[in-house]
């Protein structure tokens, strides 16, 4: 079955320690932990580096790191040391609306029409979404247009930029608030707000308004001013000998882009959400509130995820099971990760940050620094292994194999089979029907549940618990999959899909300053499965010859991110495909690179990269490249995989391997020199 965490165990990465002058005294405790506790996130997650926090009452009085700073660099890690914090942005986001609205200059429950008269989508419902949906994960947008988001040494905030634009096109997954959903477009929508409410550029509100107030003096944007070379050496490959990347620039701020030091971090979770001052109490306290409880959402809530405004959970485990109120908030990017967890009543938050790794170990690293804070106040925090309800084998009712059928969530489908002796299976092993109407597999460590919920649709929820020696255990319950209604589509339709089974788009609209190229070739693919889904691509309801659109509508995370497709020829007869912002092409069209020793490709006034297959004659050959000013070049295998790109490692030769790909992408305009060679 389908798990919310999945069981990375990376082998050990060299560890900093706890170096003690000579004379000096032992660590405290609560330091011992967490070092223990930062060393357990970077080993779980493969991280290269950690750098941890502990605010209280005021100030910084814990900090720390583990790993190391470089793979190539003598450099140490110290506590100035930046980190991208990704999605934990959305919580600074949220303060500043929130902000705004206690100084009476926008309503949370009012329409975003109101702020944004631009703001327009192809579905009518989009005049309900109110502020508050876009804070709590209810507003229904489709999820997240971030082809452009994620760049190299390149402060451009073009995603954000142009948000409004592309969302015309799109449609909602349901009404505005019938569930929360996590969706990251809804922050760079509340990103806009802020500007358009306070008439000022985001960056310079949330550095006027939130940092300066709260005296923070080591968080940045990118394209602000600060010492880039400050940012934590960041990788694609877990190990290895691979050089270093440019920085990361996330070029929506709202939603992921904000860098920050641990310690800043940690005194923003402290100094904002724990104390008076930056926002009222009033405003404080709603940012808790159960916004999750609003809509559709599993009866039980023992789960990671429980969403107030901004926060991913206003009931973090283990906390909740001791009756304190935990807030946590994880950000994830390519590069960078990050975990801020905050104790409002005890006045009390930390913040663990990584170049490389999981969010999700991050905030239970932070956990276990908080735990061990609290220790020392004599506030004992429950932390015992939980298992499964008590239940027993059973026979099954024969109506539960009404149930069987398609299910899915956002990024896939699975058939589900209920045979009458109860016995379950899905994408993994076979399941077993209980007393209490759960299935369990005969290790007990997961059930799952058929659930009818209020809006008509059939849920699979699931419930487990993990447990990861030294960060403590993550409880999930969750509806992972919904089923999926019956989509009979004409078998001229079905055809027209069907042919479409396997192939592949290369995307065109991505900036050559985009991270998609050092990390795999960026395209994209389409299946179907006639014969188990019919009237599906994978996870999308075929609606007509050339467009399919999302279906799952599960709250939490597994309805995030539809990816609507939507496929047009040109004049010429060139498949295109439309999905979540980026344009692709048929690949058959691609021409195959002159294998001659020079030539050249020019980037044509629409500003689409040029790719390339490599024939034969090219294949085994160097070709060394005299690139344009405002340009880049990557190459791939046969399997997609990286052999050179020169924005982010310099490259500007490489061995063209067969059946391999080149792209060329940059400013309209922009030649590239090629010199092809037998020479390696």
């Amino acid at each position: 079955m389908k798990r919310i965490l999945s069981s990375l165990l990376a082998a050990a990465l060299l560890c900093s320690m706890l170096v003690l002058p000579a004379g000096a005294a032992e660590p405290s405790a609560a330091a011992q932990a967490a070092q223990a506790a930062a060393e357990a996130a970077l080993n779980y997650g493969g991280a290269q580096s950690v750098q941890y926090a502990l605010w209280q009452d005021g100030e910084i009085t814990l900090t720390g790191h583990a790993g190391n700073y470089s793979r190539t660099e003598n450099r140490a890690l110290t506590d100035d040391i930046l980190y991208g914090i990704g999605s934990v942005s959305k919580v600074y986001t949220a303060a500043a609306v929130l902000r705004l609205a206690d100084a009476g200059k926008l309503e949370l429950d009012k329409p975003v029409c109101g702020y944004l008269p631009n703001f327009r989508m192809a579905d009518e419902r989009y005049r309900d979404i109110t502020v508050r949906m876009l804070l709590n994960h209810s507003s229904g947008l489709a999820g997240s247009t971030l082809a452009n988001a994620f760049l190299l040494d390149d402060p451009d905030t073009a995603a954000a930029d142009t948000l409004l634009e592309e969302l015309e096109s799109q449609v909602l997954k349901d009404d505005p608030g019938a569930f929360s959903v996590y969706c990251n477009d809804g922050f760079t929508l509340a990103e806009l707000v802020v500007e358009a409410v306070s008439g000022m550029d985001f960056d310079c509100y949330i550095q006027q308004e939130i940092l300066a107030p709260a005296g923070l003096e080591d968080t940045y944007f990118p394209g602000g001013d600060f010492d880039s070379g400050r940012l934590a050496r960041t990788y694609l490959a877990a190990g290895g000998d691979s050089p270093a990347l440019p920085p990361e620039t996330v070029g929506v701020h709202g939603t992921g882009g904000v860098y920050a030091t641990a310690s800043d971090l940690a005194a923003f979770g402290g100094q904002v959400w724990c104390e008076n001052g930056v926002l009222s109490q009033t405003m404080r306290k709603a940012s808790m509130a159960d916004e999750y409880r609003r809509g559709i959402w599993p009866e039980d809530e023992e789960d990671s995820v429980a969403y107030g405004l901004g926060w991913d959970s206003v009931h973090w485990y283990p906390f909740a099971y001791s009756g304190i109120q935990a807030l946590t908030k994880g950000g994830d990017t390519i590069l960078y990760h990050a975990g801020l967890v905050v104790l409002p009543e005890y006045h009390i938050a930390a913040a663990v940050l990584s170049s490389g790794g999981v969010s999700t170990y991050n905030e239970m690293a932070a956990s276990q620094i908080l735990i061990a804070a609290l220790a020392e106040q004599g506030v004992e925090v429950e932390q015992g292994a939980h298992t499964l309800p008590d239940a027993q084998r059973a026979a099954m009712p024969a109506q539960l194999t009404a149930y069987a059928g398609l299910y899915g969530d956002s990024t896939s489908s699975v058939p589900v089979t209920v045979s009458s002796d109860g016995v379950l299976t899905a994408a993994g092993g076979p399941l077993y029907y209980y007393s209490d109407g759960s299935f369990r597999d005969e290790k007990q460590s997961v059930m799952v549940k058929f659930v009818q919920e209020d809006n008509g649709q059939t849920y699979l929820w699931q419930k487990a618990y993990t447990q990861l020696p030294g960060l403590g255990e993550l409880p999930s319950s969750a509806y992972v999959y919904m089923k999926l209604p019956e989509n009979p589509v004409g078998p001229e339709v079905q055809e027209a899909w069907d042919a479409r089974n396997g192939k592949l788009y290369l995307t065109l609209n991505l900036k050559y300053t985009n991270i998609s190229y050092p990390a795999a070739m960026p395209a994209a693919a389409l299946a179907t499965d006639p014969v188990n889904a019919p009237g599906y691509m994978v996870f999308d309801r075929i609606v007509d010859e050339n467009y399919a659109e999302g279906t799952a509508r599960i709250p939490g995370l597994g309805g995030r991110d539809w990816q609507n497709v939507t496929l047009y020829r040109d004049e010429a007869g060139v498949e295109y495909l439309e999905t979540c912002g980026s344009l692709s092409m048929d690949a058959a069209a691609a021409e195959s690179l002159f294998p001659g020793a020079s030539s050249w490709s020019t980037i044509q006034a629409d500003g689409y990269a040029r790719w390339y297959q490599i024939g034969a004659q090219a294949a085994g050959k160097t070709m060394a490249v005299r690139l344009p000013e405002a340009g880049g070049f990557a190459v791939y295998d046969a399997a997609g995989l990286p052999v050179a790109a020169s924005w982010a490692y310099g490259d500007t030769s490489a061995v063209l391997p067969v059946g391999g790909w080149v792209v060329f992408a940059g400013d309209p305009g922009a030649r590239f020199y090629l010199s092809l060679s037998s020479g390696k």
